[in-house]
């Protein structure tokens, strides 16, 4: 496919804003992570806030390739789009087979989540796996109907949810510099590892975090002005996100001692609840299920634009290109939801803790390979702009790219052993039916 049939092709009007794609980035990106790290970033101490900030670096050398990807190209699928523009189909192929893998994971990560946060209020779900997993699969399916109603329906929900839940994390940060301790950041590195290891560990931790930045590319035939609206909101998202992060985190470490932040099971209520009282710790417990939820509805939202795109394109069985009267993949939705499902169903046994934890590792590493190919994508296609034009190599964007791909590769590496296992073995499952589909399309052909 050409730049020029790239564009052509995203041409058309949409149903989602700016300030939709804004949520749906920020909405996506602050899930069920931010409330849970601060305890287990505690052991870390001040250099925690390296991590945050190299993960944050590194997750704004990310947003701007994908800006600079859907400016140039603003194709549906985010990064399968890009990686099959610059690779080919099989390529492409892979990193959405692996994307999907990675946002099936995250739903049912942020669904556990959602309900774990629950357990404040509904304690007994926290005592029997088979109601929590029940009221994690209610969850799933509830905002699986409210997108089937349509994109728009869907992002109305997003809206919402992203102003409630980011309205407690900003009260925290504006008020709690009242209790704030300095020396609970001293000493400044307490692990005993050295300045670089214990660096890498918290970014290990915070990167699930950041997990979602590309959400605004992903429904591009659904933007209104896609090459201008999707930069402007993935970029901007991605900012508001990481300072919310850090200067959240920065607060929570503050208020709580690192011992008794390093055994809460809920640092932001716990904190609030020492700020103002146990009415402010059931505020931000309100916050975060709010957050779980709204996170969870935009994660469902694109789960079903990832195999409309591939199945759009030939790539994919051809049920996921259906569409609804008002354009909404509802087959594609439904059977994406019927895999989440299956595996909440299939780890049932699992504590809150565990089965979040496993869905975590599926979600981040397959996630990860698609970032890495869609830096690599950016530095070819910036290349071949260059040869066709014949103009000068644009030095800067080239850079972007480079250390983007660095620090994908970087993320994996420190994903661990067991992660990049079941990684390569996921994203190698995909490999049959994409024999399966082309051999299809080859049939077609030959019968004409």
């Amino acid at each position: 496919m050409s730049l020029a049939a790239a564009r052509s092709s995203a041409c058309r009007a949409g149903e989602l804003g700016f300030w939709t794609c804004v949520s749906l980035v920020i909405g996506n990106m602050i899930g069920s992570g931010i409330f849970l790290l601060p305890a287990s970033l505690a052991p870390y101490g001040g250099i925690s806030l390296v991590g945050w900030v190299i993960s944050a670096a590194g997750s704004l050398l990310l947003a701007q390739v994908f800006c600079s990807l859907a400016r140039r190209a603003p194709l549906a699928g985010g990064p399968y789009a890009y990686t099959r523009l610059a690779f080919g189909d099989l390529a492409g192929f892979l990193m959405a087979w692996g994307y999907w893998i990675s946002v099936l994971a995250a739903v049912a990560a942020i669904a556990i989540a959602f309900i774990s946060y629950l357990t404040i209020f509904f304690p007994t779900l926290a005592r029997h796996p088979v109601q929590a997993s029940l009221a994690a699969l209610a969850a799933i399916w509830l905002l699986t109907a409210v997108n089937a109603l349509g994109i728009r329906a869907g992002g109305r929900m997003q809206v919402v949810t992203t102003v409630l839940k980011i309205l407690p994390l900003v009260a925290l940060v504006v008020f709690g510099w009242a209790r704030f301790d300095p020396s609970h950041f001293i000493p400044f590195n307490p692990t005993g590892q050295s300045t670089f290891s214990a660096a890498t560990a918290t970014v290990s931790l915070t990167l699930w975090a950041f997990l979602g930045l590309e959400s605004a590319t992903i429904p591009a035939g659904n933007v209104s002005d896609p090459a201008r609206t999707i930069p402007r909101a993935t970029l901007l998202g991605t900012v508001l996100t990481a300072l919310l992060y850090i200067g959240t985190t920065v607060v929570v470490m503050g208020i709580l001692n690192p011992t008794s932040l390093a055994t809460s099971t809920a640092p932001f209520a716990d904190a609030a609840g020492v700020l103002a009282g146990s009415w402010a710790a059931y505020a931000v417990g309100i916050g975060a299920v709010v957050s779980c939820f709204g996170a969870l509805n935009g994660w469902i939202l694109i789960q079903g634009q990832i195999p409309l795109a591939l199945a759009t394109d030939g790539l994919f069985p051809k049920v996921f290109s259906r569409v609804s009267a008002n354009g909404t993949p509802v087959i594609g939705l439904v059977i994406s939801s019927v895999l989440v499902t299956l595996l909440v169903a299939a780890n049932y046994t699992r504590s809150l803790v565990q089965l979040f934890t496993f869905s975590i590792l599926l979600a981040t590493l397959s996630c990860l390979v698609p970032y890495l190919f869609s830096s690599l994508a950016e530095w070819t296609l910036l290349r071949q702009e260059r040869d066709a034009s014949g103009g000068a190599r644009k030095t800067g964007p080239v850079l972007v790219a480079i250390l983007a791909f660095l620090y994908s590769f970087w993320a994996i590496a420190g994903s661990g052993q067991e992660a990049v296992y079941w990684g390569f073995l996921l994203l190698m499952a995909g490999v049959p039916v994409y024999v399966w589909v082309r051999r299809g399309r080859v049939v077609q052909e030959l019968s004409k």
